[in-house]
């Protein structure tokens, strides 16, 4: 799965600079070495891993949406946002692949043992912890409606969410974070939040998320068209990938390629899915990112 440097740098490389004079690493940043990154504790590092002997104060249940979760604060005072149900594999997958090939995502972790007092129980299902308190919202973007339009990053953002069939693009899933400047990098950054549904088979009206079987059904390169890349993907948000180019596609597959098998394997390991299902999953990604590659000869 590893390309040579030579093949990859000018697709990799993008410019300094998106629309509007905005720096494009509020959105991606190229990882200097993909393979090497650190797929088990992410953004946060090993620093901030929520602990299994850690007891949360609960703070309030959320019951919205499809998944339900709660909102707890830790000894240290860290507020975190917990989603449990079968969302919380799927969007810790997705948003750690987005993470480790450059895109700026949430601290996030998968805990699969932890304990609350003061809530509904005291002992939750595995659940996705996500890091509320090192960032401030500055409200949502659009996707055609931000300083990154036509950008190659942020096309293949979009790729990539195709690729691991998330069928929820609606654009309140779409945060900007004002984070301290004490952290690396630029102070603003623009975020895909919620990649729960993800993973499994999308349709229409409301697809599966984290569901095996569908997600190995469903290709994904129909063809080309009039130098548009026609996708075997039958889910809502058409329109964002009608103007997707062979390049487009391309430039998002490579960067996926160089993240390696055993990177890929670790990412799901690490969202406890069994060796069976880790086997399964990984295999179909890589054969849709060899779908994505085959389109170099339609460029």
């Amino acid at each position: 799965m590893r390309y040579a440097a030579s093949l990859t740098l000018a697709l990799l490389c993008a410019p300094a600079l998106a629309a509007e004079g905005a720096p494009l690493s509020q959105l991606w940043e190229r990882p200097h070495d993909i393979a090497a990154r650190d797929v088990v504790h992410g953004w946060g590092g090993k620093a901030l891993e929520p602990s299994p002997k850690t007891v949360y104060r609960f703070k309030s249940e959320d019951t919205r949406g499809h998944s339900g979760g709660y909102e707890v604060v830790d000894p240290q005072g860290r507020t975190w946002d917990v989603k449990v149900g079968d969302e919380a594999q799927s969007e810790f997958v997705l948003s750690r692949v987005l993470w480790a090939v450059g895109y700026r995502q949430p601290v996030m972790y998968y805990v699969p043992r932890w304990r609350m007092e003061g809530g509904p129980t005291a002992t939750p299902p595995p659940g996705r912890f996500r890091l509320q308190s090192d960032h401030k919202s500055d409200g949502v973007w659009e996707w055609r409606d931000n300083p990154f339009v036509e950008t190659r990053a942020l096309k293949g953002k979009i790729v990539l969410n195709l690729l691991f069939n998330n069928w929820d693009l609606d654009e309140s899933q779409n945060r900007i974070y004002e984070v301290p400047e004490s952290a690396p990098g630029p102070t603003r950054w623009y975020v895909v939040q919620d990649l729960g549904a993800a993973l499994g088979k999308p349709k229409i009206a409301l697809g599966s998320r984290n569901d095996l079987k569908d997600f190995e059904s469903e290709g994904f390169i129909e063809g080309v068209e009039d130098g548009r890349v026609k996708f075997d993907f039958h889910g809502r948000h058409r329109a964002l990938r009608d103007d997707l180019t062979p390049q487009d596609v391309v430039w998002a597959c490579r960067l996926l390629s160089n993240l390696g098998h055993r990177q890929l394997d670790t990412i799901f390991r690490t969202a406890g899915y069994s060796p069976d299902q880790r086997r399964r999953f990984v295999k179909k990604i890589e054969e849709k990112i060899q779908q994505g590659l085959a389109l170099e000869q339609r460029r």
